[in-house]
């Protein structure tokens, strides 16, 4: 990302989508998770922006 402050946003966004399923992700690198959690994380992320565009178009 060439934004600072959009590559910020998203570090947060995908900190808060790993505490909701509760995978611990430390600052940085995070080669250690096992797939199933990154793609619970993942999933997370793409629930909530889902959710968030369908309550925008209401």
């Amino acid at each position: 990302m060439t934004v600072p402050e959009a590559k910020q946003a998203m570090e947060q966004f995908k900190m808060e989508a790993a505490n909701e399923v509760g995978v611990q992700l430390k600052q940085g690198y995070n080669g250690d998770l096992t797939a199933r959690q990154a793609g619970s994380i993942g999933g997370q992320m793409v629930k909530k922006m889902v959710e968030d565009y369908e309550n925008r178009m209401k």
